[in-house]
């Protein structure tokens, strides 16, 4: 899918909207990298450069870090990774932070271990819940009856921002499988701004906890007022979406 056919009234969407539209149509005209910078506030760190500023052998995340520069292509994954960095700066900071201690700690092998595995997973497929506490105990058992159906309404009172630039490119086409690693927002948004669960996030995300993939599955389509087929009860009835808890 390109640039020009994401639907921006889509409701996980909601966080990059504003800044998305604009520099989407920006992008076609010029660069993904320099429609992302036109958006960023003066001074910010990182910038967006193209991806031909990264050296040929040098680590990613290292780079990032060192020199407080973000290569980005062409495409929708980059783009959506620079609105993730435009919407939780101190997020993305935090875990740029913390990949690039692990490869100066460890260098960049054959596998990344466990914390970059942990941090590049919610990077790419990551999403925050800020939730009554009935949905979070449903949500961690895994039991989908309760969380989207008998205590649908307590939805209402909840927030889930998508974080995972991959899971967001993913859901320019949507498909009921589409499934999110969530962790919880461990103090509530002030007035569900991305804003404060940004700082909130940031604050959240220790390396010793991350390690463990504290991560809980969660279909996003089955989110109350994010796709019209989850309207119906029985939407919910599909084992190989919404599976029963270990």
């Amino acid at each position: 899918m390109s640039l020009a056919a994401v639907d921006w009234a889509q409701p996980w969407l909601a966080p990059y909207r504003a800044i998305g539209q604009a520099a989407a149509q920006a992008a076609l005209r010029t660069s993904v990298a320099a429609a992302l910078q036109r958006h960023a506030a003066p001074d910010s760190r990182p910038a967006f450069v193209p991806q031909s500023a990264l050296p040929a052998g040098q680590a990613y995340e290292a780079h990032i870090f060192q020199t407080g520069t973000v290569p980005t292509r062409d495409n929708l994954h980059d783009f959506f990774n620079g609105l993730v960095w435009l919407a939780f700066p101190e997020a993305k900071r935090r875990l740029n932070e913390l990949q690039a201690a692990e490869i100066a700690r460890a260098g960049v092998g054959a596998t990344r271990g466990p914390l970059r595995d942990a941090l590049t997973l919610f990077d790419e497929n990551g999403a925050v819940l800020d939730a009554p506490e009935p949905l979070w105990r449903a949500l961690a058992a895994r039991d989908w009856h309760t969380l989207f159906v008998t205590q649908r309404a307590l939805w209402s009172g909840a927030r889930l921002w998508v974080f995972g630039h991959a899971l967001l490119e993913k859901l320019a086409a949507p498909r009921k499988a589409l499934t999110a690693h969530v962790l919880r927002l461990p103090a509530p948004a002030a007035g569900g701004s991305a804003a404060s669960c940004d700082g909130a996030l940031a604050r959240s995300l220790a390396p010793d906890h991350l390690a463990q993939k504290p991560f809980v599955p969660l279909p996003v389509l089955g989110v109350p007022g994010w796709w019209a087929g989850n309207a119906a009860a029985n939407f919910y009835d599909d084992p190989k979406v919404f599976r029963p808890g270990p």
